[in-house]
């Protein structure tokens, strides 16, 4: 979704038909992978993928065995799937209006804990302990506008979560560590922040917006978070006087020196030690295409997956496929609106 595209009141009443679909409250890992054999061509060991899928606001963890996902006719292909609407432990969030476009769905580890990092364009975000669905921490940002439009979040080792308001140019970082309902932040602004990762090795929390990539120093305590810039990078432009549109930031897997930049142009590889954008990764040649909304790499089997937008869907920004690079392929989702994927790696 681009930050500028206004989406007031566009769904006004559409979440009470997802909740009556059979969808709410639902958080469940699926028992056993599946009666079929896995499909030519999917390397042993790849692993599952985790997608926000908007049509059926859904997060969906699916079987990577799998190049043609259709959970109704095939209810295994889907391994776990969360959706707040209609969830006791939610409701103070008003899913029902601020569960709308789910946008960004991540895997971290927290004291042994998988936690999936989610949030909707309309207010939601909230950090879900896996597989049981239960709420480590949530809040709800303007619901049921996109007067904010968190479109990332991030765990920090304290426990407290990062958030990208794209619509409302800022970055926070929540003193979740207090609890489930924390509501205390420190914030920074950051026009048309899209996405978040925490850098270990450096210590620093990374946000990508429209023209710049910032690295911020996270000080204070737990309970009191500070946030302030340490550093900032222009993001490279593929038309001066044009805004480069930074979207997706996330770190390459097997190379802590690098983060993966995708803008609305190409898709960057930004090399942490130099400080400058590359494309010499494998695989640039078809990876590195305009409007990729999200990337990242496997390093066990060196598959790297993409989306872009579809057309012909009901939304510019949704698909209905995962790409997969090296070596070229893709998986499909039946009846999907698809609009970032992620391998299921717990980091």
């Amino acid at each position: 979704m681009s930050a500028g595209l206004s989406r007031r009141g566009l769904l006004a009443g559409a979440a009470g038909a997802v909740a009556g679909a059979g969808l709410a409250g639902t958080a469940y890992a699926s028992a056993a992978p599946g009666p079929y054999a896995k499909s030519p061509g999917v390397p042993p060991g790849t692993p599952p993928v985790l997608v926000t899928e908007q049509a059926s606001k859904r997060l969906l963890v699916l079987d990577p065995r799998r190049r043609v996902w259709d959970p109704a006719a095939d209810p295994a292909v889907v391994r776990w799937q969360f959706s707040p609407l209609g969830d006791p432990r939610y409701r103070d969030l008003r899913p029902e209006v601020s569960w709308v476009y789910p946008c960004e769905a991540k895997v971290r580890v927290h004291r042994k804990r998988a936690l999936v990092l989610t949030t909707a364009s309309f207010g939601f975000v909230a950090a879900v302990e896996y597989p049981t669905g239960r709420r480590y921490w949530g809040a709800a940002l303007g619901p049921g506008d996109d007067l904010f439009n968190p479109h990332s979040a991030e765990l920090l080792p304290d426990g407290n979560v990062a958030v990208a308001c794209s619509t409302g140019a800022l970055v926070r970082v929540y003193a979740a560590s207090l609890g489930p309902d924390a509501t205390r932040y420190a914030e920074d602004r950051l026009k048309g922040a899209h996405g978040l990762h925490w850098d270990r090795g450096r210590r620093v929390l990374w946000a990508i917006g429209d023209d710049e990539l910032v690295a911020y120093a996270v000080g204070g305590t737990s309970a009191r978070p500070t946030l302030a810039r340490s550093l900032a990078v222009p993001l490279p432009v593929a038309v001066p006087g044009r805004t480069a549109g930074g979207h997706d930031l996330f770190p390459v897997a097997g190379r802590p020196g690098r983060l993966w930049v995708t803008t609305n142009a190409s898709v960057f590889q930004y090399d942490k030690r130099h400080g400058t954008f590359v494309r010499d990764y494998a695989g640039s040649e078809s990876i590195g295409r305009a409007s990729v909304k999200a990337v990242g790499n496997d390093p066990r089997t060196g598959q790297v997956l993409s989306t872009v937008p579809e057309k012909g869907l009901e939304e510019t920004w949704w698909t209905t496929k995962v790409d997969v690079h090296r070596p070229a392929a893709a998986y499909t989702l039946v009846n999907g609106g698809i609009y970032k994927a992620r391998w299921w790696l717990p980091r």
